[in-house]
């Protein structure tokens, strides 16, 4: 069932569950989703009191996931557009021709197609099977460093997701949203990291936090530039 709380200016909305527990748990989801677990028979009014006191933690979190939201702008796919590919613009180049192909020249992005196929729906192809290519190269070796903990991924996937850069499957899988190879190499590898650290905790709690900064010191700063890039 969705409930509302209001805090301050902000209304933060949740999903309220009863069940046979002793403590009353808040969780905040990749997808800003709020989730609460209550004991039965636990009053709203101490539901909401905790939550009132946790207001602060719920929206930073929201906020933390939110900054993972992709927000790419859209585009025409025209000749004379720019478009990313990693971490540099490039301008695009639209050329009529039998077979759908691209060619990436260090200058231009160059797009052959048919009447048969959209110049977006070719580009997108390419830059998925970039991305595939690509982050498997650059996650190789952070793979291979993350046997010392005894992690083991089931693999890496590409999936385009409207809300995230990246996932971790209870299962051990690691999932990276296509768009990402718009980004700078280093802001690949922070999604990359950050997904991992997240087989060996599970949460966004202080160890994780320790972990990822060990792993990579300034991954502030590829957060805030992917934000930057993509926005």
């Amino acid at each position: 069932m969705i409930h509302e709380l209001e805090y301050g200016s902000k209304k933060i909305s949740y999903y309220l569950d009863f069940s046979k527990r002793k403590t009353l748990g808040i969780t905040v989801t990749p997808d800003m989703d709020v989730l609460v677990k209550a004991p039965e028979g636990t009053p709203q009014k101490c539901i909401e009191e905790k939550l009132g006191k946790r207001a602060p933690w719920i929206l930073k979190q929201q906020s933390y996931f939110l900054s993972f939201y992709p927000k790419v702008s859209e585009k025409q796919y025209r000749g004379g557009e720019s478009h990313l590919y990693l971490g540099r613009q490039y301008r695009l180049r639209v050329i009529a021709a039998k077979k759908n192909e691209v060619h990436f020249t260090g200058r231009e992005i160059n797009v052959y197609h048919n009447p048969k196929k959209t110049v977006k729906s070719v580009l997108l192809n390419w830059y998925r099977y970039r991305a595939k290519e690509k982050f498997a190269e650059i996650a190789e070796p952070w793979l291979q460093r993350f046997e010392q903990y005894g992690v083991q991924p089931e693999g890496l996937f590409i999936q385009a997701m409207s809300t995230r850069w990246g996932s971790c499957t209870a299962k051990g899988k690691i999932i990276l949203n296509p768009e990402l190879i718009k980004a700078p190499k280093a802001c690949i590898e922070y999604v990359i990291i950050h997904e991992l650290c997240h087989l060996i905790h599970k949460h966004h709690t202080s160890k994780f936090f320790q972990l990822q900064s060990l792993l990579m010191p300034d991954w502030e700063k590829w957060k805030n530039k992917l934000e930057t890039v993509m926005a």
